[in-house]
C-alpha cells in the first residue's frame, strides 16, 4: 500500500505536464472558495452610506497621487486592529473602494496611512507641507512637490475621465458633472487638486 503511494507520488513529480495540471486545479478550487462568495455579499459590492463620486478636481488629485506615486509610501487600508483604528479610525471596508479604479490600498507604510486623511488638517497645511515637508515635520523624509504649485491644469481630458469613469465602470456621476467638468478645473494647479483630494478621503467612515 505504501509503495503503491509512492509509486503515485513519484508518477506526479516525474511528470511536468501532469504536475502543472494539478497545480492549477489546486490553484482554481482554492480561488473559487474564496473569492465567489464575495461576489455575492452586498457588502462587498455596494458602497457605503455617504459615499459619494469625486469630484472633477479630486479626479484631477487623484491622478497627480499616482502619478507622483504617493502609494508606494503610503497605504490607504485601515486593518481592524485597535493600534491602527485608535490612530487612524474607524477600519477600511470594501463598500468604501467599489468607485476605485484602480484601488489605491498600497502596500507599504513609509508615510503614515491617508485612508481617512480628509479634514484632518486645513488646505494650508497641505499646501506648506507638500512643497517642504520639514517645515511642518522635522524628521519627515518625504521629498517636497513644489512644482505642482506652477503647473496648471489644462482640463483637456477631465471630461473624458468622467465619463470613461461612469460608462465603463458605472460609477453614477450626472450628466451635468460630466459636462461641466473641464470647466470646474479650470485656473487650476496640480497643488489644488492634490490637495482636493486628499481632502476627500475617508469622509464616507470616520
Amino acid at each position: 500500500m505504501a509503495n503503491n503511494s509512492k509509486n503515485r507520488h513519484e508518477l506526479v513529480e516525474k511528470n511536468v505536464g501532469l504536475l502543472a495540471i494539478l497545480i492549477v486545479f489546486a490553484i482554481s478550487l482554492g480561488a473559487l472558495v474564496e473569492i465567489t462568495p464575495l461576489i455575492f455579499q452586498k457588502q462587498t459590492t455596494e458602497p457605503v452610506q455617504n459615499l459619494r463620486v469625486y469630484s472633477a478636481l479630486e479626479m484631477e488629485g487623484r491622478d497627480v497621487y499616482i502619478r507622483e506615486g504617493c502609494n508606494v509610501c503610503h497605504s490607504q487600508m485601515i486593518r481592524p486592529f485597535r493600534s491602527e483604528t485608535e490612530r487612524y479610525g474607524h477600519y477600511s471596508v470594501a463598500g468604501e473602494s467599489v468607485w476605485e479604479h484602480p484601488f489605491l490600498w498600497g502596500s507599504k507604510r513609509t508615510g503614515p496611512d491617508l485612508a481617512r486623511v480628509g479634514g484632518r488638517y486645513s488646505d494650508e497645511w497641505h499646501r506648506v507641507h507638500l512643497i517642504n515637508p520639514r517645515e511642518l515635520v522635522p524628521e519627515s523624509n518625504m521629498p517636497g512637490f513644489p512644482w505642482l504649485e506652477e503647473n496648471v491644469l489644462d482640463g483637456k481630458l477631465t471630461q473624458k475621465k468622467l465619463e470613461i469613469f461612469k460608462n465603463n465602470f458605472g460609477v453614477p456621476y450626472t450628466d451635468e458633472q460630466v459636462a461641466s467638468a473641464s470647466s470646474d478645473v479650470a485656473g487650476k494647479t496640480e497643488m489644488d487638486a492634490l490637495i482636493a483630494y486628499l481632502q476627500s478621503l475617508g469622509h464616507a467612515m470616520k
